[in-house]
Parts: structure tokens; sequence; C-alpha cells
């Protein structure tokens, strides 16, 4: 099934490691066989990798642009969500982290992504609140 992009003046995306950008007008680009895309909104520099969920979806990200590392990423992929579902103690959390891990198994790293933004969510949730107001034990989550 093809993939159709639509997109912003002066977006980028990664198209098979290239990076791509869009000109100066709105476009609409229709993929037609199977390649890894990663809009601008999706990709994640190093730099930005900076809570327990952002250190899960960084690995995953690479795993979906370089299949040449993509060793070394499921590594630090399977260490960083070991420690993410050690801290993590809500049912529907872990729910998507057994998800997310199905998903880099089958390599439907782009599935795995999407699913990796849920994390975002609940780890804003959590580091919304004041950690003193939270008992000791449940200041990690």
């Amino acid at each position: 099934m093809p993939l159709k992009l639509s997109l912003k003046p002066g977006e980028k995306f990664v198209l098979n490691g290239a990076v791509l950008t869009n000109g100066d007008k709105r476009i609409s680009l229709v993929i037609q066989n199977k390649a890894c895309v990663l809009r601008e909104k999706d990709i994640m520099q190093p730099s930005e990798a900076n809570t327990p969920s952002r250190r899960i979806y960084l690995p995953i990200m690479m795993m979906y642009l370089d299949a040449e590392g993509s060793e070394q990423y499921y590594n630090d992929f399977a260490l960083r969500m070991t420690e993410f579902m050690g801290a993590v103690q809500h049912r529907q959390t872990l729910a998507t982290c057994i998800e997310i891990s199905r998903d880099v198994m089958a390599g439907a790293y782009y599935k795995a992504l999407m699913s990796c933004r849920k994390l975002f969510d609940f780890e804003q949730e959590r580091l919304n609140y004041d950690p003193e107001s939270l008992p000791r034990h449940a200041a990690g989550y």
C-alpha cells in the first residue's frame, strides 16, 4: 500500500537514511514501495534523549534508520526498556512496554516508535508531580 506524505514548506524528513528538505511550497509525495521514512517531528537527536522514555525511543529510531548497527541499538534498547519497566508499576504503561518490545522483536520499528510516544505522555504526567510530595519509594514512578 503506497504511503502519502504531505509536507509543509521547508519540512525535513528522512527517506532510507537520506535527509531531505521540502522546498518553499506544500507538496505531497507518494512512496510506492517499502521504505524507511521519518518526518522531522519524529526524528530525535541524541541530545534530546534526556528522559527514560526518550532513551527507549532513540535506539528504536536508530534500528529503524540504520539496519547495519541494529545489534548495538537493540542492546541499548533492551537495557533502557528493562530499567524503565523495573521502575514502573502502572499496568497500562507496562502493557505498552510489552507491545513496544514485541514490535521491536518483529522488526516493526515504526510501529514501536509510535507506541513509544505513549510513554512520553505517561512520563510527562509523572514529571508534573512534585517529587518531594511523593513517598520516597514512589519518586521513581
